[in-house]
């Protein structure tokens, strides 16, 4: 995994841009410790940092190679699991090979089918490619938006990069956010609508798209999209195809040079994972699999059972390592150094996130670090196969916006009088859902139960699960850790996407056909367990903390979040012990602790990358 970002003009010697370039490549470098490298050959400039996970010694970007007069030049980031066969292919076809990288098979596959080799990749990714035949630059981002890539189009110069804080080191890119932006940030925030950057000159490109810039200009276009079509086979066949498909794409994703481990929460999704990881690992020899779970101090004490996390993890934990056998690291975490995770964790968004769920994250992935390059990790699973409360109840099927955008009427209350009637924060949000739905690609003759299913599964593919697809990318590769996500494989969204509600639920349950496909994989106690998310702290001293936090914002009257917002309302919800524990106000996760935390990163966010609102 890596950092890419440049910039191409068709005007100028980028010669003289050298040191921008490096400038930009280098606020990259906690995505690639292990290497840096920049090419500039008007009118490209590409600039790379490395995390070595494939071929160590030869596998420096920018890569380049030369075939007669021809150029091709690529920064890539992501990994490709099917490069053994690509490869194959190739060297058929008469290509040879100079590293063992996956970077070489996706430019050589570039070099031979052109644009339509994105068809041929299984893997996550973003990448840029100068094409001299064409003279062009040939850029994609993965099928799902695992791997990220923003971009700016300002008066002919494209700019491009893995995180927006690559592109805000350009000259040409302002840190500027206008009425769509705060939008973003308060009503839809911490999600974002697919393909908006929030920053007024930055948009992101959207998963399963390419994009093409010549002389001619821009262009964007779709290469994958889901498609619904009938589905044939019955429950006990869905559940044998899905048990084989999961296990191949476990075992491609294991596929490294580097140490690899397991995020283990004790759940069905994890522990199906680790679960495959160990019997992979016994059978090609490999040893003893390592696995990690995150906590909080004293969080046992404070634990309270409720809908949307009815049980603790850690005994589910025990069970899981001491059945695999896998050497179990223990991570846990106290409020200070949460709170303190706070403002670095919105610098790897470069915008505000997920509070304390992206600070844990953060910290977490800092201790795996230490023992390891790679991990794979569970998300996805819930979207895909309907495994969140908002797929099962029926005041939330029928809300009429994003189930996991909880009470909407009150998040546009927080803001001032003047900035609700900038924003129109309501409008916005019903026109963001309306643009959803209207993209579901319906099923001829499908009604009812089962097109209301549709729906739903469609807004948590292409709305929620990039959300947390983000968060795990910034925070992992915030501190150079690979984390691959093997339930995004496009082959296994493609076949559930399809399956019967009916089938889905197979036994009445939540995941019904992911847990019978999973049978004999994993004991029967674990296999049929509750779901329950991500893990939060539930000390109250954390919400002492952030709320503290945000009323020393209050008083401070420089601080640029107090014309955004109603400070009188905040006050009082500060003051108010049930509003605060309790408030709904994003997902399963994030409640009146988030809340307060979410204002104090959107204070820093505002102030550390001097904002302008216009």
């Amino acid at each position: 995994m890596c950092g890419i970002t440049g910039f191409i003009q068709w005007s100028g010697d980028l010669t003289q841009d050298s040191q921008l370039l490096v400038k930009m490549t280098e606020s990259l470098a906690h995505r690639g410790p292990d290497g840096s490298g920049t090419w500039i050959s008007n009118p490209c400039a590409f600039g790379h940092r490395r995390l070595s996970v494939i071929d160590p010694e030869n596998g420096a970007q920018p890569m380049i190679i030369h075939q007669e007069e021809e150029v091709y030049a690529i920064v890539y980031n992501g990994e490709l699991y099917n490069a053994a066969e690509l490869k194959d292919e190739l060297v058929r076809r008469g290509h040879r090979f100079n590293t063992k990288c996956d970077t070489e098979v996706l430019l050589v596959s570039y070099i031979e089918w052109g644009p339509e080799c994105l068809e041929r990749l299984n893997g996550i990714f973003a990448f840029a490619i100068w094409d001299s035949v064409r003279e062009q630059v040939f850029l994609a981002r993965d099928r799902v938006g695992v791997k990220p890539l923003f971009y700016s189009y300002i008066d002919g110069t494209l700019v491009f990069g893995s995180e927006p804080k690559a592109l805000l080191q350009h000259p040409k890119v302002e840190p500027v956010v206008g009425s769509e932006g705060l939008a973003e940030v308060f009503i839809i925030g911490p999600a974002r609508t697919p393909g908006h950057g929030v920053y007024k000159d930055i948009s992101e490109l959207r998963p399963g798209m390419a994009m093409i810039f010549n002389r001619e200009g821009l262009r964007k276009y779709t290469y994958w999209k889901l498609e619904s079509k009938p589905h044939e086979d019955d429950a006990v066949q869905t559940a044998s195809f899905l048990r084989e498909l999961l296990r191949d794409t476990v075992e491609r994703q294991l596929v490294s040079d580097v140490p690899v481990c397991s995020l283990l929460s004790g759940g069905l999704d994890s522990s199906a994972l680790s679960s495959l990881a160990v019997d992979y690992y016994k059978r090609t020899g490999q040893g003893q699999v390592h696995t990690y779970s995150v906590d909080y101090v004293d969080n046992n004490k404070h634990f309270k059972s409720h809908s949307f996390q009815p049980g603790a993890d850690a005994p589910w934990i025990k069970r899981m390592h001491e059945e695999l056998g896998t050497n179990h690291h223990w991570i846990e975490f106290d409020t200070p150094e949460l709170v303190e995770a706070l403002d670095v964790s919105t610098q790897k968004r470069d915008l505000p996130g997920m509070a304390d769920v992206d600070a844990s994250l953060l910290l977490f992935c800092r201790e795996i670090k230490k023992g390891a390059t790679v991990a794979i990790s569970g998300e996805a699973a819930d979207e895909i196969f309907g495994g969140y409360p908002w797929f099962h109840r029926e005041e939330m099927l029928n809300s009429g916006t994003f189930p996991w955008s909880v009470a909407p009427d009150m998040r546009a209350g927080l803001l001032s009088a003047e900035i609700r009637d900038w924003i129109k924060p309501l409008e916005y949000l019903g026109d963001r859902y309306s643009d959803a739905v209207a993209e579901v690609p319906k099923l001829d003759g499908e009604t009812g139960q089962q097109a209301k299913m549709r729906i739903m599964s469609y807004l948590n593919i292409t709305r929620f699960m990039p959300t947390l697809l983000d968060r795990k990318d910034r925070m992992s590769m915030g501190v150079g850790l690979e984390v691959r996500v093997p339930y995004t494989d496009h082959r296994l969204i493609d076949y559930v996407w399809n399956i019967p509600w009916s089938i889905k639920t197979t036994g009445d349950r939540e995941k019904g056909i992911l847990r019978k496909a999973l049978e004999g994989v994993l004991p029967d106690d674990v296999l049929y367990r509750k779901k329950s998310p991500y893990p939060k702290t539930h000390n109250p001293n954390y919400l002492a903390a952030v709320k503290a936090q945000v009323l020393s914002i209050l008083d401070d009257s420089s601080s640029p979040l107090l014309p955004l917002i109603d400070t009188a309302r905040i006050r009082e919800l500060a003051s108010s012990p049930d509003a605060s524990s309790n408030l709904p106000w994003f997902g399963q996760l994030m409640s009146g602790p988030q809340l307060f935390a979410y204002l104090a990163q959107v204070h820093f966010w505002l102030k550390e990358y001097n904002v302008s609102i216009r």
